[in-house]
């Protein structure tokens, strides 16, 4: 029987969730994710899952999901070799003083590929700073950034502030003439610098966290 579109998203936050953090999800934490209202449909759908042989669940456990990696799950199969370019700021903006972005020499992070569909583009950055915690980026994680030299409002983007020499990661908001760099910590203001300043380097596509 072929899988529901409901049912490949849980597949996809269980998989997640064990990529980035190393164990699966609750099942509040699946509601959250895969935007369904109601637990007892997740949990139909975790039935349905097991019953199909994608998942073996431990009905004790909170967070007792396992999946049946020999099952032909909906996902390509395989990881993704991605370059580890250096450390960004979620904080003050850190000063780069050679580049703008200090290498990691032959460094890489290994991703799901189906986490990442499409790697052109691709790579990675550690993360400095508790700025942006409640965007669920924490001092020490990883984010797998998409190159590219424009962002969106809100977008989580690395930004170079060209005239400081200093990279930073924030919610970006172009506002005029001027960009707003807004944190994402109740504790930290926004960094207002001139659109002119600002280079964007990337656009967060991945948030790999660390414990």
């Amino acid at each position: 029987m072929p899988l529901s579109e409901r049912q490949k998203k849980i597949l996809q936050v269980v998989r997640q969730s064990l990529a980035e953090r190393g164990y699966p999800p609750t099942v509040r934490e699946i509601c959250s994710e895969a935007n369904i209202s109601s637990t007892s449909v997740v949990n139909y759908n975790l039935r349905r899952l097991e019953e199909m042989g994608y998942i073996i669940r431990s009905p004790d456990v909170s967070r007792g999901i396992k999946l049946l990696e020999t099952n032909e799950l909906p996902y390509a199969a395989g990881t993704v070799s991605v370059p580890l370019l250096g450390r960004i700021a979620a904080g003050s903006p850190l000063p780069v003083p050679d580049s703008d972005f200090p290498l990691f020499a032959g460094e890489v992070v290994s991703v799901p590929r189906d986490l990442l569909p499409e790697d052109n583009g691709i790579y990675a950055l550690e993360v400095r700073g508790n700025s942006m915690i409640d965007a669920l980026i924490g001092d020490r994680d990883l984010v797998i950034m998409k190159h590219q030299s424009v962002a969106e409002n809100g977008d989580l983007a690395a930004v170079w502030l060209r005239e400081e020499r200093e990279t930073t990661l924030k919610r970006f908001y172009l506002e005029g003439e001027r960009v707003r760099l807004q944190p994402a910590n109740p504790l930290m203001e926004p960094i207002y610098v001139p659109a002119s300043d600002v280079e964007v380097q990337g656009k967060v596509v991945l948030v790999i966290r660390r414990p």
